[in-house]
């Protein structure tokens, strides 16, 4: 059993060693990762309905919004999924008849994705309960708040 020894301004010693880091539970990841549970536990059931997992509904959405198809590569910046993931989850909503892959005409390697009439239904079908879900959680933090941690959010990813 090692034993720890820490004080408010984060700096931790433990077994003789010395670290001056902040504790776990005040980390601006797990921070995030705590607020995104929050949030998520609320959209997980209505996307459970349509069996459609976030990051298939991460890529739905994210066609949805585009003005036309797009690359893999551009999916996944926009996304914030891994290729190889990205490509099994592409795989099993172009099975299901939600998006629509066209191959690049120079590039056969190539291909660009685009959400299907069906697709955009789900989307709409989903959107009512999506957007109460945004109204509930508005109305709970209040919107000042709510915009503000929008703005703060979106400047903390330009960092």
């Amino acid at each position: 059993m090692s034993d720890v020894i820490s004080n408010s301004a984060g700096h931790r010693e433990r077994d003789g060693q010395s670290v001056d880091i902040r504790t776990f539970d005040r980390s601006l990841p797990m921070a995030l990762m705590r607020a995104r549970e929050a949030v998520m536990r609320h959209f997980r059931p209505i996307l459970a309905e349509r069996d459609l997992t976030e990051q298939q509904w991460r890529v739905l959405r994210a066609l949805h919004d585009a003005d036309s198809a797009l690359s893999v590569g551009d999916l996944a910046e926009r996304t914030f999924l891994l290729g190889p993931s990205l490509s099994r989850m592409l795989v099993s909503l172009d099975d299901r008849g939600l998006i629509a892959r066209t191959s690049v005409p120079e590039d056969a390697r190539r291909a660009e994705i685009r959400i299907t009439t069906l697709g955009i239904e789900l989307v709409a079908d989903i959107a009512p309960r999506s957007e109460r879900v945004y109204e509930s959680i508005d109305d709970q933090f209040g919107s000042a708040d709510f915009a503000q941690l929008h703005t703060l959010l979106e400047r903390l990813a330009q960092l």
